[in-house]
C-alpha cells in the first residue's frame, strides 16, 4: 500500500483543442423520425449542445473547482491486483466528525457530490449542528475519471468493496459509514456484507430489493411505482446496460473516437433518469444545467474512460449478490430513480434497516439534483447509527 499523494487535474491545451476540432468535424446522422426522445437524444438538441461544448463551455472552470478540493492518488493492492485510485478527502473542521465514504456510479463521477461537500463537512456554516459533521472520502471507481484503468479481469463490485475498505484503512479510519447510488449502491451494499464491523452502517439512494411475493396481491403505491419502473427499464431503458455488459470493447471504439457520441450516450441518461419533467415535458435541463451535463461528459472524454467504465457492467451487472445483510442500513427513496423498493421489500434484504424516508422530489442523481435534500438525508440517517458498534 502506498501513501496518498496530492493530485492536481491538468488537461493540456492540446487536448482541449483536439476536442473542439473533433466537434467541428462531426458527421451528423439524419434526424429522428418520431417526436421527442423516444428514439434517443434528438438531433436538434444534440447539435445545439455540441456547439455549446465547442464554443462556450469552459473546462478550465471545472478544472479549478476540482483543484479547489483536497484531491489525492493512492496505490492500493488487493488480491494481487494493483490500482491507483483518485479520491477527494475533504476533512471537516469539527474534530468529532464521522468518516463517510461516498461512491458514485455510471455515468456519474465524484462530481455528483460537489454540491453537498461543504454542507456535510461543515454543517454549522449551513444551518446545521456540529454533531452532523462528516469527514468525506469520495473515490473515483476503478476505470472512471482519474483512477487507473484495470488491466485484467476481476475488478468486480466485491473487489471494489475490498479496495474501498483498504482505502479507508490507509486513511486511518477504523470505523466508517458508507453511502452510494447506482453502482455506488451495489458497492456500498457489498461493503456492508464484507466489512463489518469496520463499516458501521450504510445509506443507499438506489435501493435494490426484490419484490416480496406475499405483497404482490395488494401492492402499495410505492410498490406499484417500483414495479412500473422495473418494467420500463426492461422494455425501454436497458439497452445501454446490455451493450456495456456484453460488448464494452466494441462500444469503446465509437465513444473514445467521437466526442459527439460520448455526449449523446451520457446526455440521454440525464434525460431518462433525472426528475426533469415540467409542465408535461421532460428535458434534462429542467433538472440540471447544460454546464453540469457537459462537466460529466467532459470528465469521461478527457479521461478516455468510456470503455474502462463500461467494463464494470461486464464484470458485475449479471451477477448481483442479493444476500440478506444485518449492517445498519438507511434507505432514502427518491421518487424518480431507476430502481425502487418499498420499506417492507427492503426489510427482507436489509435486516438492519433503521432509517427509511420517501422523498417527494429527485431522481437517480440525488446529490446532484437535490443537494439540500440529500444532505438532510445523510444527517438524519446516520443520526440513527453509531460508529461505536451496533
Amino acid at each position: 500500500m502506498g501513501s496518498p499523494r496530492e493530485f492536481t487535474v491538468a488537461v493540456s491545451d492540446e487536448a482541449i483543442a483536439d476536442l473542439r476540432q473533433r466537434l467541428a468535424g462531426t458527421r451528423w446522422p439524419e434526424a429522428e423520425t418520431c417526436t421527442g426522445w423516444e428514439q434517443g437524444v434528438p438531433l436538434a438538441y444534440t447539435r445545439d449542445l455540441a456547439e455549446y461544448w465547442r464554443c462556450e463551455y469552459d473546462w478550465r472552470r471545472l478544472e479549478g473547482e476540482l483543484n479547489a478540493r483536497d484531491q489525492y492518488l493512492v496505490d492500493l493492492e488487493v488480491d494481487g491486483k494493483d490500482h491507483t485510485i483518485h479520491f477527494i478527502h475533504q476533512r471537516s473542521p469539527h474534530a468529532d466528525a464521522r468518516p463517510l465514504l461516498l461512491t458514485h456510479g455510471w455515468p456519474g463521477s465524484v462530481l455528483e457530490f460537489f454540491k453537498v461537500i461543504d454542507a456535510l463537512v461543515d454543517p454549522v456554516a449551513h444551518g446545521g449542528s456540529a454533531g452532523d459533521a462528516f469527514h468525506l472520502v469520495i473515490p473515483s471507481l476503478p476505470g472512471y475519471g482519474f483512477s487507473s484503468k484495470p488491466a485484467s479481469t476481476g475488478t468486480t463490485v466485491e473487489h471494489i468493496a475490498d479496495l474501498w475498505d483498504a482505502l479507508m484503512d490507509t486513511l486511518g479510519y477504523d470505523r466508517y459509514f458508507a453511502q452510494g447510488g447506482d453502482w455506488g449502491s451495489v458497492v456500498t451494499a457489498a461493503i456492508g456484507l464484507r466489512h463489518r464491523p469496520r463499516c458501521a452502517g450504510i445509506n443507499l439512494n438506489m435501493i435494490i430489493a426484490p419484490p416480496d411475493p406475499d405483497t404482490l396481491a395488494e401492492p402499495t403505491a410505492v410498490e406499484q411505482a417500483a414495479l412500473a419502473a422495473m418494467e420500463n427499464y426492461a422494455q425501454y431503458d436497458s439497452a445501454y446496460a446490455r451493450i456495456q455488459s456484453t460488448r464494452p470493447q466494441t462500444l469503446a471504439y465509437a465513444l473514445a473516437d467521437s466526442p459527439t457520441g460520448q455526449l449523446a450516450w451520457i446526455t440521454e441518461k440525464f434525460w431518462s433518469w433525472t426528475d426533469c419533467e415540467r409542465d408535461g415535458v421532460r428535458h434534462p435541463e429542467n433538472a440540471i444545467t447544460r454546464d453540469e451535463i457537459l462537466d460529466f461528459v467532459s470528465l469521461y472524454w478527457f479521461s478516455n474512460s468510456a470503455g474502462s467504465s463500461a467494463r464494470l457492467y461486464w464484470e458485475s451487472f449479471d451477477t448481483p449478490n442479493m444476500d440478506p445483510m444485518d449492517v445498519p442500513m438507511g434507505g432514502s427513496l427518491f421518487p424518480h430513480d431507476i430502481f425502487m423498493a418499498s420499506e417492507r421489500w427492503a426489510k427482507q434484504r436489509f435486516r438492519g434497516l433503521c432509517y427509511w424516508n420517501e422523498l417527494t422530489r429527485g431522481g437517480h442523481f440525488a446529490a446532484l439534483e437535490q443537494p439540500e435534500l440529500f444532505a438532510g438525508e445523510m444527517r438524519a440517517c446516520f443520526r440513527t447509527m453509531s460508529l461505536g458498534g451496533s
